[in-house]
């Protein structure tokens, strides 16, 4: 495939496994950049007056919401406006602060939430290691109050930068590490996951797509500001609406001896 710049049409949708689109290094470059100064306004965005109550309204489909490392859930508010304007109730977990602790420990606390408020058919909306904190809480026997998720640039294959990481919850994003291993093994979810991703990926050079789910390739470049692009919105709010009316999930979401039980756990951080 040649070089190529972000296309002018609109989400591009597969099953498929396609890789990232080729792009130069000076276009990686100025994404990259972009990519860090929409990450620094959401930052500082996070202390403003908006509070999580303000979303909790409405009668859709309950919508979860689950960021990247690092961020808090004020990174997803172009998302979390849209769902909500949409009727969706949406919830958010501050317990989870910037999302540094390993993914099976956060799974845990997403569907403890989901239990605590007595959600079900709950769509999860993640960003990066949201997605998988999201589709391990999937593979979990207590995983079938979710009903599917939608994830934003998620390691689904992990990243080539990981092992350059210094720090152990980013090393942990390495395809070898037994929680990512385990879920990349696991496919009785996948049907039931929307990965949203850019033409090219600045944290992700591998790219996001997940093979046997719904693939949608956004004309967008980055990592971060793929979060507030209007074909992200309507991606994410077509998933939404593709299975509103579908009752709740009542089985099927997972067996313990689906390979991501306790033992993974013992790989370190993610």
């Amino acid at each position: 495939m040649s070089d190529a710049t972000a296309p002018a049409t609109g989400p591009a949708r597969t099953t498929g496994t396609e890789p990232p689109v080729r792009v130069s290094l000076v276009r990686r470059a100025w994404w990259a950049a972009l990519d860090w100064w929409y990450a620094a306004r959401w930052q500082l965005r996070s202390l403003g007056p908006t509070t999580a109550d303000d979303y909790r309204s409405g009668d859709g489909q309950p919508v979860v919401v689950v960021p990247g490392v690092y961020e808090t859930w004020h990174f997803m508010r172009p998302l979390m406006d849209a769902l909500h304007d949409a009727g969706h109730p949406v919830h958010v977990l501050p317990v989870l602060r910037h999302n540094l602790r390993p993914v099976p420990e956060s799974a845990r606390e997403v569907l403890a939430y989901c239990a605590e408020q007595d959600l079900r058919g709950v769509l999860v909306v993640a960003h990066s290691k949201g997605g998988l904190i999201g589709k391990y809480a999937m593979t979990m026997p207590e995983g079938n109050r979710i009903d599917r998720m939608v994830a934003v640039s998620t390691p689904f294959g992990g990243s080539a930068y990981a092992r350059l990481a210094p720090v152990a919850h980013l090393r942990a994003f390495r395809a070898t590490d037994p929680v990512l291993a385990a879920l990349g093994r696991d496919l009785a979810v996948n049907a039931r996951i929307t990965s949203v991703y850019g033409v090219f990926d600045t944290l992700i050079p591998g790219g996001s797509a997940l093979a046997g789910a719904a693939n949608v390739r956004v004309p967008v470049g980055g990592h971060f500001r793929i979060l507030g692009a209007r074909q992200t919105r309507e991606a994410v709010l077509a998933a939404a609406g593709s299975g509103a009316a579908r009752p709740a999930l009542g089985s099927g979401a997972g067996e313990p001896g689906a390979g991501l039980g306790p033992g993974p756990e013992a790989g370190g951080p993610a």
